[in-house]
């Protein structure tokens, strides 16, 4: 979906007019109706980029190549998506605040150094794959 897409433009210039006829007691309805214009249109375009990365992948296996990690299906398990990757460093970042704040009432400077070597820790681990070989099904 192009952000400068002209026939939602047209749809919500069109909204707005009729908002100006009909006046403000039917705003709602005026906007639920445009979103669900919007809505509908955003489920067709991802659809269509899901089809896309699907055929995608089908060529590669029927080439012979092995799908790229990320990538979804039978790829995803050699190696973490880009979407687990960032959940699990937002995950981190926001548990970060309270484990500082636990860390620095209880023991200072130290407390925050050692938490935030912990998080750290975690975190490296975590992007090297290391937990990556448990998740594969092969040996």
């Amino acid at each position: 979906m192009d952000a400068h897409d002209p026939e939602l433009k047209k749809e919500l210039d069109a909204t707005l007019q009729t908002r100006k006829e009909l006046g403000a007691e039917y705003e709602s309805e005026l906007i639920d109706a445009f979103m669900e214009k919007v809505q509908q249109r955003f489920d067709d375009t991802s659809d269509r980029e899901l089809r896309r990365q699907r055929a995608e992948r089908q060529m590669a296996a029927a080439r012979g190549a092995r799908p790229y990690p990320g990538g979804g299906g039978e790829g995803e398990a050699a190696g973490l998506g880009l979407g687990e990757r960032f959940a699990f460093v937002g995950v981190s970042l926001v548990l970060a605040i309270p484990l500082s704040a636990i860390g620095v009432v209880n023991a200072g400077l130290s407390g925050l150094l050692v938490t935030w070597a912990g998080i750290v820790g975690v975190n490296a681990v975590h992007a090297l794959g290391f937990f990556a070989r448990f998740r594969r099904d092969q040996p």
